[in-house]
């Protein structure tokens, strides 16, 4: 996507589920846990998310594994499924913590590393969730942050949250680049005055009334490919 944006960003923040980690073998655990169906996949994520927006909204926090495990009830429930809250832990702290990294995703954090960049990973996800993320995938090493929403008490894409990310890094917001593959994250993050790139992942759009992200490709290489023209 051609754009008049050459100055490279001081700090690049990374979305992490289904930006950088494969969601696609969650399918059969959760699946699983709601008979068979796992079809039911995206629907048991929009409701996470939507959920983690209600607790922030009603100025309350839970853990993220927490709302995931509660949106699997929820999504079980409509189904005539029973799952109890501990079974449903189980199953969501298992298949989030097993996640492997989209193919390109390495090799892209590799050229970046190699460019200069600052790479910090910016998740919903509790600390420990994303330690251990990061520790199974083989990512741990290519970030020289990792930030969760957990120490300000609402989630992305609230805009404290942002502002916050920015603060960590003793940068101005505009000095930083939000790279994610949720357009609702994108959204968020230039509205506290980020710049932003839209990893499209299939199944994953643009919110259609916000602005227009600076840079937009189906994966992480070939974001990679502008970034490194960036001066």
């Amino acid at each position: 996507m051609k754009n008049n944006h050459t100055l490279k960003p001081k700090v690049l923040f990374f979305d992490v589920n289904e930006t950088l980690l494969d969601l696609t073998q969650m399918k059969k655990q959760v699946g699983d846990a709601l008979g068979g169906k796992e079809e039911l996949l995206p629907l048991w994520f929009t409701t996470m998310l939507h959920y983690s927006l209600v607790t922030s909204a009603c100025g309350n926090y839970k853990p993220f594994g927490h709302i995931g495990a509660a949106a699997l009830q929820m999504v079980a429930a409509n189904h005539g499924i029973s799952v109890s809250e501990e079974n449903a832990r189980n199953v969501i702290v298992h298949a989030m913590q097993n996640l492997p990294p989209h193919k390109e995703v390495k090799e892209a954090l590799s050229q970046l590393k190699k460019e200069g960049y600052k790479l910090v990973a910016f998740t919903n996800s509790s600390t420990i969730g994303l330690k251990n993320q990061f520790e199974n995938a083989g990512l741990t090493n290519f970030f020289d942050k990792s930030l969760s929403v957990e120490e300000t008490g609402k989630f992305k894409p609230h805009t404290e949250t942002y502002l916050w990310g920015a603060s960590k890094m003793n940068v101005q917001p505009a000095e930083c680049m939000l790279i994610a593959a949720h357009g609702w994250d994108v959204y968020g993050a230039m509205n506290a005055g980020f710049r932003t790139a839209f990893v499209a992942r299939p199944g994953q759009q643009l919110f259609p009334l916000a602005p227009k992200p600076e840079i937009v490709a189906s994966n992480l290489k070939k974001i990679v490919e502008i970034l490194v023209t960036y001066k």
